[in-house]
Parts: structure tokens; C-alpha cells; sequence
């Protein structure tokens, strides 16, 4: 007996570092279990694609699609229930990146749902085109966790090189070829820069680790190549957000590209890189870079309200838009960090809502080859289709910033951060946009009630997918706009833990190093 006990003590302290050292891995695993998740259905969709037949491999393949963005949301809460970092500090699950990775998420699945009809009616081959999505998705997600420079540098080119393919997938038509071929030239420009700043920030700081970049910016006098490094990293994400002056590409690229995938453009890819943005703005702090954020928010409001002002092509005049509502969410970045990354992010998720939602419209009533785009197009679809037109109402109002909708609440958080920051003329740049940016919204509007239709445009029905996806963007639309509190509190809290990272606090084994926080602009 004596000698069983001794041997299963043996085995027992022999288990116990053993499992100790496999627990801690396993966590690892957990805290990007969303990402891993993504990427099997992503190869999924790619292995099953030969194996169907064109017609009804279409709409199978768009379901595995649709459930792996749904695992995907509930992976998130598995990973939620995890907080801490991963893989040597270089990945962190807080409320922050929760709250990005369920917004990504969620938009992927809706671009999914309103793609199937798309897809359809535009005759494109479905296989790679979601798993592309998913794919793009996983990129998007790890840069909103991510707290190291390579790493978020490795996770934009995922998102960038998927997006770069997918702006091209109307193959038959010259616009989508010379959208991509656009937008892949002008991306990699932009991620050099980006990847270039980084390149200097290590040699400013000797490390790529946002945290630890703080850190020693913080511990004495900061070198000219930070404030450098700072600048070409800002360069390469402007490009991704569409913010003046690194927005030139963005009419004619969201003009060739499939309408669904604009709609995914224009939300996702952005959400993400602004979640880098936070980070870099909020917790590495060097001084200065305040003011390249107000001139480019300035410049993104103006140019982008201005040129909607002449534009006939509903895409291109969207396009326009998405500059400008860039320059409403880099007002907050000029803020001071705990009101600041509160309303960035709820400005996020409501743009998403509405700016989605208008594509989804814009996708259906495209029709075959994006032939009916235009304005006159538009004429009298109050009367032919009034269900269609009272949706895209509800997003054009909401992108105004009426009462009741999301987007008045948006930028009713944005502008008070500006104003309690002090940012006046900031905030009478943005009302006064905002009032330029009514005028092209409600000429849609007008186009649509107010005029008769003198071409006629065939109509189809609503198919339920797509009816799935403008009530989820509708209902989160006017959730927004009638019960903000939970969301916004939820973001404050998560404003809050981003801000405390960046508080001086003596280190732990336990605990991640973290830094000081900005003064209030």
C-alpha cells in the first residue's frame, strides 16, 4: 500500500506541471477561438465548392457561410468569458475588442445574407466569394485584439488582400477590374507606410508591443522618430478608413465593386482599423498627433459632404459619405480618451447599422450588371416599390442624424466629447457639415417621393434573406436611436478598461504591463 501511494504521489506531482503548463496554452487558444472558428468554415466553404453544382451550390455554400459567422458571434462570448492576453502579450481580450469582434461578425453575416440574391441575379460563382469574406472577417477581428505592431500589421493584410480580391469579383465588367487592380496598388502604398512606421517605432522604442512602446515613450524624452513612426502608422490606416487625404480612392473603387461587398467596405474593415486607431492614439500618446487628427478630420467632413453635393451615381454619392461620416468618427479621436473611445465606438456600430442597410437596398435594386445606380433611377420608387423606399428612408434619415435613428445619437456623443474637450471649432466644422450632408441624403428622399418615374425599372420581390438582413439593420438602426443607454454603457466600460491600460501601475506576473494615460485634449 505504502508503495501505491508513493507511486501515485509520483505520478500526480509529475501530472501536475504537466497540466499546468497545457491550461494556460488552452486559454491561449480560447482567447482567439472567433478567428479560429472563421477559418474552418472558411476552408469548409472551399472544400465543399467543387463538390456542388453551380445552381444550388450557391445558396448551400452561403448558408456554411451565414453559420460560421453565427459560431463565430458565439465563439466571441466563449471568448469573452476569458479576459487577459495571449501568445506572449500579443493578444488581449477586454470589452474592447469583444465589442469589435461581435460588430465584424455581425456585419459579415448580414453582407452574407444580402449576397444571395445578389449573387444570383449577377451570375457569380459563390464558392471563393464567401469564403473570401470569412477569411477577410479573420483579419478584421485579430486587429481589434491585437496589441502588437506585427501582429496587427499580418492581420490588416489578410483583411486588405481579401478585400482587394473581392473588389474585382464582377470579372465581366471593366470598373469592378480597374477598382481592384485601384485599390490594390493604392493599399499597398498605404500598408507600406503603415508597416514602415512601424519599422521606425522599433527603433524609437525597441519594441513592437503597444504597452511596453508606452511605456518607454513615457520614461523619458521622446525621439523624433516616434513622432515620425506615428505619423506613417496614422498614413496607412487613414487609407483603410477613407480619411482625407488618403481618401482619393474610395468613389471609384466602391462604383466597380459588387454593392454588398461596398456595403462590407465601408463598415468592417473600417471598425477594424479604427480599433487600431484607438490603441494607438489612446494608449501610445505622443504628444502632437492631436493635430494631425483635427486637420484630417476637417478635411475628411469637407471633402467628403462637398463632393456627395455632385454626384449622380448613388454609389459614388455613398462613397462620399463614408468620407465624410470618417471625419465625424476622428472628431472623437480628438477627444480625450475615456469620452473619446465611448463614442467612436458607438458611432461605429451605428454607421454600420445604417450604412449596410443602405447598401443592402442599393444591391437589390441594382439588378443585373448594377445597371440602375443612378439618381433618375431612383424616380418615383415610392409609388412602384413603397416598402424599398421607406427602408432606404429610415437609413438616409439615419445618416442625417434625425431623432429617433441611430445616427443622431452618434453624432450627438461625438460632438459632446469635442465639446467637453474644448474642441470648438472642431465641433462647428462637423455641425456645419452635417447640415451640408442633409441636403444630399434628402435629394434621395425627394427623388424618390416627390418626382415621377420616367424610365421604367424592373422590380423584384424581396427575397427572404435579404428581407432578413434590412430588418436586422433596421431594428438595430432604431434600437440605436430609441435605447442607446446599454450599448453606449457597455462602451464607456470598455473606454474605460483601454484607459486604465495606459495607467501607471507597478507590474505583476499576473498582470500585463500597462501605461500612462493621455491628458484631455
Amino acid at each position: 500500500m505504502t508503495a501505491v501511494a508513493l507511486g501515485a504521489e509520483a505520478m500526480i506531482s509529475a501530472f501536475i506541471p504537466a497540466y499546468s503548463q497545457v491550461l494556460p496554452q488552452s486559454a491561449d487558444y480560447v482567447r482567439i477561438l472567433p478567428e479560429i472558428v472563421l477559418s474552418i468554415f472558411g476552408i469548409i466553404v472551399m472544400l465543399m465548392e467543387p463538390l456542388l453544382d453551380e445552381r444550388t451550390g450557391q445558396r448551400v455554400l452561403g448558408r456554411i457561410a451565414f453559420v460560421g459567422t453565427l459560431a463565430g458571434i458565439a465563439a466571441t462570448w466563449f471568448m469573452a468569458q476569458s479576459p487577459g492576453t495571449a501568445f506572449w502579450n500579443m493578444v488581449q481580450v477586454d470589452g474592447f475588442s469583444v465589442f469589435f469582434h461581435v460588430l465584424v461578425i455581425a456585419i459579415a453575416a448580414v453582407v452574407i445574407l444580402s449576397s444571395y440574391e445578389y449573387m444570383s441575379v449577377q451570375r457569380i460563382r459563390a464558392g471563393e466569394y464567401y469564403a473570401l469574406i470569412l477569411f477577410g472577417v479573420v483579419g478584421m477581428a485579430l486587429m481589434s485584439s491585437a496589441v502588437e505592431l506585427v501582429l496587427i500589421f499580418i492581420a490588416l493584410e489578410i483583411s486588405s488582400i481579401s478585400s482587394y480580391v473581392l473588389t474585382g469579383f464582377r470579372r465581366h465588367e471593366a470598373a469592378s477590374a480597374e477598382a481592384s487592380l485601384k485599390y490594390f496598388l493604392l493599399g499597398s502604398f498605404a500598408t507600406a507606410f503603415f508597416l514602415y512606421g512601424v519599422a521606425l517605432m522599433f527603433g524609437a522604442t525597441g519594441s513592437t508591443n503597444i504597452d511596453q512602446i508606452s511605456r518607454t515613450l513615457q520614461s523619458g524624452p521622446i525621439p523624433l522618430l516616434a513622432f515620425v513612426a506615428v505619423a506613417m502608422m496614422f498614413v496607412g490606416l487613414g487609407f483603410k478608413v477613407a480619411a482625407a487625404p488618403f481618401h482619393v480612392w474610395t468613389p471609384d473603387v466602391y462604383e466597380g465593386a459588387p454593392a454588398p461587398i461596398v456595403g462590407l467596405m465601408s463598415t468592417a474593415p473600417k471598425a477594424a482599423a479604427f480599433a487600431v486607431l484607438l490603441r494607438i492614439v489612446f494608449v501610445i500618446n505622443v504628444p502632437g498627433q492631436f493635430w494631425l487628427v483635427w486637420v484630417s478630420a476637417a478635411l475628411s467632413m469637407t471633402l467628403g459632404n462637398v463632393g456627395a453635393l455632385v454626384q449622380n451615381n448613388v454609389k459614388r454619392l455613398l462613397a462620399y459619405s463614408s468620407i465624410a461620416h470618417a471625419g465625424y468618427l476622428l472628431v472623437a479621436f480628438a477627444a480625450a480618451p475615456d469620452m473619446g473611445t465611448s463614442a467612436a465606438m458607438f458611432y461605429t456600430a451605428s454607421y454600420a447599422a445604417m450604412n449596410l442597410g443602405a447598401f443592402a437596398v442599393v444591391s437589390h435594386f441594382a439588378n443585373a450588371g448594377e445597371r440602375y445606380v443612378t439618381l433618375d433611377d431612383y424616380e418615383g420608387l415610392g409609388r412602384s416599390s413603397p416598402l424599398l423606399a421607406a427602408t432606404l428612408t429610415v437609413f438616409l434619415l439615419s445618416l442625417i442624424g434625425i431623432p429617433m435613428t441611430g445616427g443622431f445619437f452618434a453624432k450627438f456623443y461625438v460632438f459632446s466629447a469635442a465639446v467637453k474637450a474644448n474642441l470648438i471649432w472642431l465641433t462647428v466644422i462637423g455641425v456645419l457639415n452635417s447640415g451640408i450632408g442633409a441636403y444630399y441624403y434628402l435629394r434621395i428622399i425627394v427623388v424618390m417621393y416627390m418626382r415621377e418615374a420616367r424610365k421604367a425599372v424592373p422590380l423584384t420581390r424581396i427575397p427572404l434573406s435579404l428581407g432578413v438582413a434590412l430588418a436586422a439593420c433596421i431594428a438595430a438602426t432604431i434600437y440605436l436611436g430609441i435605447f442607446p443607454s446599454r450599448v453606449l454603457q457597455y462602451a464607456q466600460d470598455s473606454a474605460q478598461q483601454l484607459v486604465r491600460q495606459s495607467l501607471p501601475e507597478p507590474a505583476t506576473p499576473s498582470s500585463p504591463p500597462i501605461s500612462v494615460a493621455r491628458e484631455p485634449l
